[in-house]
């Protein structure tokens, strides 16, 4: 079978020649048919070809027998949207170049470009949501979609980057991967976390990687009373509590001296920071259970945070509920992705010492 395929302004034609091989009764004649199939028109592309050969079914190079059969069939692009709040230099210089890069792929369409926070995910039919920035603006975003979240791709423009873990040079490598769908979109965890002040008031917040009970402008120790699905487990004396996401865990987590999960886990990790027992480990439970933590007395100062961007003052009476949220955050990965991979090249994970000779 020869075959080709080109871009019409409005849909894609695919043309295939078919052959049969030769001889009667051999077992591999082709019935020819001819079949066309019109469509609407659905978005403007540009010429693509393509051509594939296959042998004959019986291995022989005998052909006797060529008809073309003809299909007109409709492919809808890659719909992305494009998120660049940071206004530094760094990531508006960055979206000044990939814009055009995207606009110029045959098979994308760019539906919007977020510069500002008034961008809503409901009711955008999106494939894509291309994060320009650092894993902060990820977890923004996320957050921002709220229940109505969209498969995102980290750009990172940021120092570390777990979640944004492509480069901008990279990214331009994989456009026509982008363009095949050669992603695959992976669920992680999230949270929804409640704070119960002591007044009445409630406030929920939809989080990525941790909720945190600090110490902060108090300069005290805090003593924290943690409960898992009403059930009182201990009292963490220490400059605070981290309750993290697998996500979360190469956060502030692991800089508090918690382990690091596997991020399609379903689990809660407790980390506490500098406990003042040496007995006090990290805990890991599962998502589905729901954490507790309250504080009797807490001095001025005493601070909720939630991914390290939303932060409340903490205050005696007060209570904080840890939940599994009833969405997932979407994260897409490209080929060849690997979380070890990962974890060497951004941990520093060198295996033995590289002494100089």
């Amino acid at each position: 079978m020869f075959g080709t395929r080109f871009w019409g302004r409005y849909f894609r034609v695919e043309l295939a020649i078919v052959c049969g091989s030769a001889g009667a009764g051999s077992g591999s004649d082709v019935e020819i048919t001819t079949l066309i199939a019109l469509a609407e028109p659905v978005a403007p592309a540009v010429s693509v070809a393509t051509l594939h050969e296959r042998r004959p079914l019986d291995g022989r190079d005998g052909m006797d027998s060529c008809q073309p059969c003809y299909a007109l069939s409709m492919v809808a692009p890659v719909r992305v949207l494009v998120i660049a709040r940071d206004q530094s230099d760094r990531v508006q210089n960055a979206l000044r170049v990939l814009e055009p890069q995207l606009r110029r792929r045959p098979t994308v369409e760019v539906v919007d470009i977020a510069t500002s926070d008034d961008c809503c995910s409901e009711g955008l039919n999106v494939d894509l949501a291309i994060v320009l920035g650092g894993d902060g603006a990820i977890l923004r975003a996320c957050r921002q979609f709220g229940q109505h979240q969209l498969p995102i791709l980290g750009v990172n423009l940021g120092r570390l980057g777990f979640l944004a873990d492509v480069t901008p040079e990279e990214f331009e490598r994989a456009l026509p991967q982008i363009e095949a769908r050669r992603f695959h979109v992976v669920e992680h965890l999230m949270f929804v976390c409640e704070h119960r002040k002591a007044n009445g008031e409630v406030s929920s917040y939809l989080g990525l990687n941790e909720t945190a009970l600090m110490a902060g402008g108090s300069l005290s120790m805090l003593d924290v009373d943690l409960s898992i699905d009403a059930e009182q487990v201990t009292t963490f004396s220490g400059d605070g509590i981290i309750v993290s996401t697998p996500v979360g865990s190469t956060a502030h987590s692991l800089s508090a001296g918690g382990p690091i999960l596997a991020q399609n886990l379903q689990a809660f990790v407790i980390t506490p920071i500098c406990p003042h027992a040496l007995t006090i480990r990290p805990i890991v439970e599962h998502a589905n259970r729901v954490y507790e933590l309250s504080m009797p007395e807490a001095r001025e100062g005493v601070t909720l945070v939630v991914d390290g961007q939303i932060k409340t003052p903490f205050e005696s009476g007060d209570r904080v509920t840890i939940r599994k949220a009833p969405v997932s955050f979407l994260l897409a990965r490209l080929p060849g992705h690997s979380f070890y991979h990962a974890l060497h090249r951004k941990l520093g994970w060198g295996g033995q010492a590289r002494y100089q000779r």
